[in-house]
């Protein structure tokens, strides 16, 4: 585990979901990451895949920072991807898959790296370069059941379930072992306030 990982440790402490803000414009990103914020959610991944998206970003993460809360930069896939976050004032960066090279920028940039893994040999290398916070992508597909066979051999990584999560079926993730869901449009909806789950 690397010292970054504290923050990961921290923002999930609680309430233990993120919120994934996709497509948004500048304005609504800042407004759904305030609901985020206000539910008690710490952590608000704002995909960058285009320059429309830094910049919805970048609202975000200053927003972010006026209240403390934390905002982040998700579909980081390039050396590149990490500089323009961090720029854009990312404070930790998520990607699809694990590439050593990108979570290593991002790492010696200060930014906490949340690799997407969907084998026991991506776990492996993951885990291998000092990771343990890791995503589980596309997590409704590989299934619930995945998380808790993946504990047997990797009792350490602490999985964040991603894609295809909603309100429903968060807690079935949850009472398998993930350590936390990531949640996108089920918070997009106005009047979705998604409690605390136990």
């Amino acid at each position: 585990m690397t010292p970054l990982d504290n923050l990961f440790d921290e923002a999930f402490e609680n309430v233990p979901l993120m919120a994934i803000l996709r497509g948004f414009d500048r304005e609504r990103t800042v407004e759904v990451s305030r609901r985020a914020w206000d539910v008690g959610i710490r952590l608000v991944e704002v995909p960058v895949q285009n320059d429309a998206a830094v910049e919805a970003l970048a609202a975000a993460a200053a927003a972010g920072a006026e209240r403390g809360e934390v905002v982040g930069a998700g579909t980081v896939t390039t050396v590149e991807g990490v500089e323009r976050a961090a720029a854009a004032g990312a404070r930790f960066t998520v990607a699809p898959g694990f590439c050593p090279e990108v979570a290593e920028a991002s790492l010696a940039a200060g930014l906490p790296h949340l690799p997407g893994v969907a084998t026991a040999s991506e776990v492996q290398r993951a885990e291998a370069f000092g990771l343990t916070w890791l995503k589980a992508f596309p997590a409704a597909e590989l299934g619930s059941s995945w998380i808790r066979a993946m504990h047997g051999p990797f009792p350490g990584a602490r999985f964040v379930a991603t894609g295809g999560m909603n309100l429903a079926n968060t807690p079935e993730f949850l009472a398998a072992g993930a350590a936390a869901v990531s949640l996108g449009s089920a918070l997009s909806t106005p009047g979705s306030s998604p409690a605390s789950p136990s």
